[in-house]
């Protein structure tokens, strides 16, 4: 019997600041449910049905906050300034050169040290006839990791009786700046296990190879006859070990695919995954010109939660995003925000079985 959307908060603990960490829980009518905390924005839990309507987490993520706060590697976390790696931290914005964070090895990753994922994000649930969703604001003061302007910044997390979850980001400047957000989730539809049965489809014909410390070398290259083509369904770990530069640099697959080489802000698939026992599927539509597939190579077992240990390859993300190191690569499209000026984009996570259309 289905109910009318709704939605319940509570206290999830409290950071060493004192700062009060509040968890929501969204609810459709189908049953789907959503648990988000305002620490990171972090999707904690993700419950939708498999094909014979049993429910499952298919997110994976810690037991507390303070696991949160000390080992997340970004499960479920909204990312910012900017997503993915900027080349040694640096980029220049009208003759000057910044420098930020640099937190993966000499590179700057996912917005620096205290990115947006481990900000504490003021968050206001709300309620309509079809959905329930969160409000998350939070302010990134001018020299923020190192990055220009005052960036007031609002995300809205919106999950529909469609079965969809609606992401919607916002963001304003009183200086020339780069932005580049994203949501980090890491997915295993199955629930448990490793992720190389996944099958993926990815709508594109080219991505950006990476150098040695996993930066775009500039170069778009074509994905025929190279283990990077998934235009048409295929498993994740049917090509993940073949012997190729690019997959060895990634420890697998954590590489940009090219979606829309003109930038044009359309809503479009990024990428669509069915896991073949439990018939889920996850549809990925975005505004953003790329798509990182990253699966899971960093995993080791060191981490554990929700009653499981995650092993290597045990979760994948799908990160939509514009390319890495855009500020410093001319061909790519540009991540510039000035004053005056709004940054929108969008992402859906559509949750289906097998043979929904």
């Amino acid at each position: 019997m289905s109910s009318q959307p709704s939605f319940s908060s509570q206290d999830y603990g409290t950071l060493s600041s004192g700062e009060k960490v509040t968890q929501v829980t969204l609810r459709n009518s189908n049953g789907i449910e959503m648990d988000v905390i305002s620490y990171g924005g972090i999707i904690t839990r993700l419950l939708t049905p498999d094909a014979q309507g049993q429910m499952g987490d298919i997110v994976l993520g810690l037991d507390s906050l303070e696991e949160y706060v000390q080992s997340n590697p970004y499960f479920g976390a909204l990312i910012g300034r900017y997503g993915n790696r900027i080349n040694k931290g640096r980029f220049e914005l009208e003759g000057r050169v910044y420098q930020l964070d640099t937190n993966d090895g000499e590179n700057h990753l996912h917005g620096g040290v205290q990115g947006f994922d481990k900000r504490n994000w003021q968050m206001t649930p709300f309620k309509t006839d079809s959905s329930a969703g969160v409000e998350l604001a939070l302010v990134s003061e001018d020299g923020d990791q190192g990055y220009p302007g005052r960036l007031e910044v609002k995300v809205v997390y919106e999950l529909s009786n469609n079965d969809e979850l609606d992401m919607r980001f916002e963001a304003t400047t009183d200086k020339p700046t780069i932005v580049n957000m994203t949501q980090h989730s890491y997915f295993n539809l199955a629930g448990s296990g490793d992720i190389l049965g996944h099958e993926l489809m990815i709508p594109a014909d080219a991505y950006t190879p990476v150098d040695e410390g996993l930066i775009p070398t500039g170069e778009i290259a074509d994905i025929s006859n190279t283990p990077f083509d998934f235009r048409e369904p295929t498993p994740m770990g049917e090509r993940i070990n073949e012997d190729h530069e690019q997959l060895q640099r990634g420890q697998g697959y954590d590489h940009n695919y090219v979606l829309d080489r003109e930038g044009d802000g359309k809503l479009r698939l990024a990428a669509r995954v069915e896991e073949p026992v439990s018939g889920r599927v996850l549809e990925v539509a975005s505004e953003e010109p790329g798509v990182q597939f990253y699966s899971g190579n960093f995993l080791d077992g060191s981490l554990t939660g929700k009653g499981t240990t995650y092993q290597h390859r045990s979760g994948f993300c799908l990160e939509p995003q514009h390319f890495p190191d855009s500020p410093n690569q001319a061909m790519f499209p540009s991540t510039r925000l000035n004053p005056g000026e709004t940054y929108r984009t969008r992402i859906i996570y559509r949750f289906l079985t097998r043979g929904d259309s």
